[in-house]
């Protein structure tokens, strides 16, 4: 096989071996579900979104470094951390919570990626039933 032929893989599941070739692939698959999010309020970027692969014979969690889906947002990123602070719903510090956030914080913006994976796996389930 020729470099030209290989596809890079975005991910394998190393449980069953299924393999995404792209994001928006791997954000589509009906099969997977976004069950979590573990910050790290140091580098947002290596915070992990835990997805649980829900294919026949699979159940891992498959965790990715959130920084993948950067690109699904595009809009006013704060500066400044509020967290546990007076304006702070704390959902951030809650691994299973994936509320969208309201607060003038640096890791909003992630709450909406969250907010937007959520949103588009829901309308990929409608169209599976």
């Amino acid at each position: 096989m020729t470099s030209a032929n290989k596809q890079t893989a975005f991910l394998k599941c190393g449980m069953c071996n299924k393999t995404w070739h792209s994001k928006d692939s791997f954000i589509e698959d009906p099969e997977l579900r976004l069950n979590g999010y573990q910050a790290n309020f140091k580098e947002l970027a290596t915070g992990l979104f835990l997805f649980t692969h829900r294919a026949e014979g699979c159940g891992s969690t498959l965790a990715v470094k959130a920084g993948h889906f950067f690109h699904l947002y595009n809009g006013p990123v704060f500066t400044e951390q509020k967290t546990e602070g007076e304006d702070c719903p704390e959902h951030c510090l809650y691994q299973d919570d994936l509320e969208r956030c309201y607060a003038k914080c640096e890791c909003t913006f992630v709450r909406e990626i969250i907010s937007t994976i959520v949103k588009t796996k829901q309308k990929i389930a409608r169209r599976c039933t």
